[in-house]
């Protein structure tokens, strides 16, 4: 099954993405679709409005997530290309709901930055609460999958140790089109990153050290997750600051962000006035 929040003359909507249209499931977006435990069946029997996919306006999949967790440093061949030894435990940093845009949105460069990278990454959906469980427990609790984009400011990302600051950029990280539950999405994905229709980042996903359900159950031994929290789980090689010399985004770069199965996001980045 596939789900996206779309945007109506009346404000957002969750949708179930059919073969040929979008039915409204009757709430306000997939975020509070997920909040009601009998969340599949009543997507699945939804019946609402309908709308053509080609007059789709995507908002970002889950606007207002109660977390956003990322995983740094998570790609095998990336991670040995560089040198280094494979980690023991996730790189976890955070972002705030500012930070998304829907899968067509614009992404705003900040008159602040520039450095703004690039980072095409898949994304988990939390589908229910969930504390302390083991990777069988997280594995269940997996709502389902989208594309996340973590366009990131490296400039800023690199003043200190830590990396938020260079990571929440307001309006610059794409989430969507669509969650794509796990019977649907498979495994082994192929991700790719264009830049102006240049592929600069390609993998699988069955290259990351740590997958979805063991992020999902390291992070559940530190808070509690809940339904639409989404779990960033990090970039492979290509990113434009690796590249000699670097390469950043730039007014009208268009940005193609795409997973096999799962849609793809394309983002024109415009820069913001000073």
């Amino acid at each position: 099954m596939r789900l996206a929040t779309i945007r109506t003359t009346t404000g957002t909507r969750a949708v179930r993405i059919d073969a040929s249209r979008a039915v409204e499931t009757g709430h306000a977006d997939v975020g509070a679709l997920l909040a009601d435990a009998d969340w599949t069946k009543i997507a699945a029997d939804a019946s609402g409005r309908s709308y053509q996919l080609e007059d789709l306006q995507y908002a970002p999949l889950i606007p207002r997530p109660g977390k956003i967790i990322c995983v740094g440093i998570n790609y095998k061949a990336h991670i040995e290309e560089m040198g280094r030894d494979l980690p023991t435990h996730p790189t976890l940093f955070a972002k705030y709901a500012e930070a998304l845009i829907g899968a067509r949105d614009d992404i705003i460069l900040p008159s602040a930055s520039t450095a703004m990278d690039w980072e095409a990454e898949l994304a988990v959906v939390v589908g229910t609460r969930v504390r302390n469980v083991d990777e069988d427990g997280a594995r269940a609790a997996i709502a389902g999958y989208t594309i996340i984009n973590d366009v990131s400011a490296r400039d800023w990302q690199y003043r200190t140790l830590q990396w938020l600051q260079g990571k929440t950029f307001e309006s610059t990280c794409p989430l969507g089109p669509h969650l794509v539950t796990p019977d649907e999405a498979g495994h082994g994905l192929e991700l790719r990153c264009l830049v102006d229709g240049e592929t600069v980042q390609k993998a699988n996903t069955s290259d990351m050290v740590f997958g979805p359900a063991a992020t999902v159950s390291y992070a559940s031994q530190i808070l509690t997750l809940n339904p639409g929290d989404v779990i960033a789980l990090g970039t492979p090689g290509g990113v434009g600051h690796a590249r000699t010399p670097p390469r950043y985004l730039r007014d009208g770069t268009v940005l193609t962000t795409s997973i096999s199965g799962l849609g793809e996001c394309v983002n024109v980045a415009r820069r913001a006035s000073p």
